[in-house]
């Protein structure tokens, strides 16, 4: 069962200003909201940390243990479903006041864009925004021949790795010279393109496995052959 905290903050920003506002402390490098819900029964803990990624936690006031059940697919007695329904009412609440809508899942697909924006006023669009599992795929093309030059889509992992990892990840598809192909796979977080010519195309995976600065710069080199 995937993790509600999950499907309510994909494609959300946090405002620290917002989440210090809401009660959001400071730890580290991270923020950590404590707040109870269902009526004091249950204590959420939440923890966003530097890259905008959370993780939560539920406790049974009484037990002080993880409340298992919310996460259990097939827990689904009235009781848990009312839990879980208080839960959900909470992060969304903590989600209107807290963030803001942006076009991908990844903190770090969402600087890229802003930086390719920066570098070559474009702005992605979604060709394939009427088909539920593509919707999300973002291409950002030359303004004269409306070619890609880099495409932004949230696949498995395994897709990339060839392992059981089925968690979502954003990677990037950009356009490479051949005579790189070989030492580019060869870096951490970068494979051969997913569904792309693998001498041609390569995929990067965008979770600041790579600084995004020597991404820009693959970019650049990808709206060159491209043009």
């Amino acid at each position: 069962m995937e993790p509600v905290e999950s499907i309510i903050f994909i494609r959300k920003q946090w405002m620290t200003g917002q989440m210090s506002a809401y009660g959001f402390q400071k730890q580290g490098d991270s923020y950590v909201l404590k707040k109870t819900f269902f009526n004091g029964d249950f204590l959420s803990i939440l923890s966003v940390d530097a890259t905008g990624q959370l993780t939560g936690r539920v406790l049974d006031t009484m037990t002080q243990d993880d409340y298992d059940p919310l996460y259990q697919k097939n827990a689904q007695g009235a009781y848990v479903s009312r839990v879980r329904a208080a839960y959900v009412e909470l992060l969304e609440d903590i989600a209107a006041c807290c963030c803001r809508d942006v076009l991908f899942a990844s903190p770090q697909a969402n600087r890229l864009t802003e930086a390719i924006l920066a570098d070559f006023q474009v702005s992605p669009d979604f060709p394939w925004k009427g088909n539920s599992r593509y919707a999300s795929y973002g291409a950002f093309r030359h303004a004269s021949n409306r070619k890609w030059f880099a495409l932004i889509m949230n696949v498995k992992r395994s897709v990339l790795t060839r392992d059981k990892d089925s968690r979502p990840i954003d990677v990037l598809n950009i356009k490479i010279r051949p005579d790189e192909a070989d030492t580019l796979h060869s870096v951490p977080g970068i494979y051969p393109a997913y569904h792309m010519n693998h001498r041609l195309w390569i995929s990067i995976v965008l979770d600041d496995t790579l600084p995004d600065e020597k991404i820009m710069n693959l970019i650049r080199t990808s709206y060159q052959l491209t043009r």
